[in-house]
């Protein structure tokens, strides 16, 4: 058996093609585009691409993408400063704070600067009034990446209500969300985590498997029971070629790509769960492409619901 691959670039570009009639009909009553604005700290080269991806993107469909840019040496005060700004301009319907910040910032800057964006502009759902929301369903922002599964799953026409869902995983950006919103589709939820005894053993029980723990090809097949549906949310940079050879079989089109670039991106599942799997998202082309387009989706909702109307009106 070889599992179904669920292309996450395929339904990222259905979603974009949908919210274009909405950008312009937005427009067009509001006499601007929807607004989206991103803070970027420093120069975390991955946080560089991603921005410049989600600038892209939401250019392509019509809406405005600024970058707010600070230096490396820029302290958190600066950081809050430059998010305050954006909540006080009336341009800007959405703000979006590129993770991770500076070490220098400290511990707790991820968490400062989430409180202080404003909630209504919170397209990344990570303010503790969108968390809060989330957890009683009914928050209008919820964090892009689980949003983007659950459309994916829908899309792709795997079954929900009354499923086994096993999350691997529990951070506020993607496992807890991510539990909650399978919750919401009637699905039977269990998180795993990293003191999580006999993984294994939990995990051959989902019918749907999602591994966010970032580390590269963490689940494997003795993970999966067979036909399951597995959503691969990593994101991990491999640059051994040894650690290549023992991931990818000799004829796997990925040795090619690693050759031209000296790098491949790959998720937290081993790629031999292919063989097991029912259905399976692939990385790159998986997830990722979803992030931003449920990312552009928010940025829209926001607008429209500051505007004081909605898609429908």
């Amino acid at each position: 058996m070889s599992a179904r691959l669920l292309n996450g670039t395929e339904v990222a570009a259905r979603i974009r093609e949908e919210l274009k009639p909405r950008v312009e009909a937005f427009t067009s009553r509001a006499g601007r585009p929807p607004g989206l604005g991103i803070v970027l700290v420093g120069q975390h080269p991955p946080s560089e691409i991603y921005v410049r991806n989600k600038l892209k993107a939401a250019s392509d469909i019509g809406c405005r993408a600024e970058l707010v840019r600070l230096p490396e040496t820029a302290t958190l005060t600066e950081a809050l400063a430059a998010v305050r700004a954006l909540n006080a301009d009336d341009a800007f319907d959405g703000i979006l704070v590129q993770d991770p910040l500076p070490s220098t910032m400290g511990s707790g800057a991820s968490q400062a600067v989430f409180d202080t964006i404003d909630p209504a502009k919170d397209v990344d759902g990570f303010t503790p009034v969108n968390a809060g929301r989330l957890s009683q369903a009914r928050a209008a922002l919820a964090p892009c990446t689980p949003s983007g599964v659950i459309e994916l799953l829908t899309r792709e026409k795997i079954p929900m209500s009354g499923a086994h869902a096993v999350v691997i995983g529990r951070s506020d950006i993607v496992g807890k969300p991510m539990a909650l919103l399978l919750l919401q589709q009637h699905a039977t939820v269990t998180i795993c985590h990293s003191r999580t005894r006999d993984l294994p053993a939990i995990t051959r029980q989902a019918d749907i498997l999602v591994a966010a723990v970032g580390r590269t090809a963490f689940v494997r097949p003795e993970h999966v029971k067979p036909g399951a549906t597995v959503v691969d949310v990593g994101i991990n940079r491999v640059t051994d070629g040894a650690e290549v050879a023992a991931l990818f079989p000799p004829d796997s089109p990925r040795h090619a790509d690693f050759a031209k670039r000296g790098a491949l991106v790959v998720g937290d599942v081993h790629p031999a769960v292919a063989g097991v799997a029912g259905a399976l998202t692939p990385v790159p082309g998986g997830v990722g492409p979803l992030t931003i387009a449920l990312l552009l989706a928010n940025t829209v909702t926001a607008a429209e619901a500051r505007a004081g109307w909605s898609a429908s009106h």
